[in-house]
């Protein structure tokens, strides 16, 4: 399945390519992005680590189908990468996203999230979607709340920064589909 470019009020999601790992290198590795990230997004990140990411995790698991990577632009600077987000066919782990620190706080993530969750539910027709995030990523956690998540589970979890509690949150496609018609 070829994965379409999506498009909102004031975002381009572009499909993940090769490409995009020399922007993403320069964004990505910052200690406000990664310290909430998994344990195994290594720390300090090596000069080639969106490299070794895009072609050797991200872009196979898209040719697998079990994953959906788009880079986050702004229309008007369409050649730009903001940040990423990608949506994962995998056990309580179906959404993750990041967005330069610039980016930050003027509702691109929230907007990039609505359509990869219109994405996820009504193009893939998935039934549930679960996003984990570390408990203290309060930015993270408005997100879900906003769209009408709920958190289901709290457990300890290992993250760049540490162990952390971590929170998985839950939307079905029903609740999703109900909250998007009004």
């Amino acid at each position: 399945m070829r994965i379409p470019t999506l498009t909102t009020d004031r975002l381009l999601l572009k499909p993940l390519v090769a490409e995009d790992a020399q922007q993403i290198q320069k964004l990505y590795p910052r200690w406000e992005i990664v310290r909430y990230m998994v344990a195994s997004v290594p720390w300090p990140y090596p000069e080639n680590g969106a490299e070794n990411y895009v072609n050797n995790v991200a872009l196979p698991d898209m040719a697998k189908g079990i994953a959906w990577f788009w880079t986050i632009r702004n229309r008007e600077i369409p050649d730009k990468v903001m940040g990423l987000i990608c949506l994962y066919d995998e056990e309580d782990n179906n959404r993750g996203f990041w967005l330069a620190s610039e980016y930050q706080g003027q509702g691109f993530m929230r907007e990039a999230s609505i359509a990869a969750t219109d994405y996820w539910f009504k193009v893939l027709n998935k039934p549930v979607l679960r996003a984990p995030k570390a408990a203290v990523n309060s930015r993270s956690q408005r997100i879900s709340v906003s769209s009408g998540m709920r958190l289901i589970k709290t457990v300890k979890k290992e993250y760049v920064s540490g162990l952390l509690d971590s929170e998985l949150w839950e939307i079905t496609r029903d609740e999703w589909n109900a909250r998007r018609v009004q």
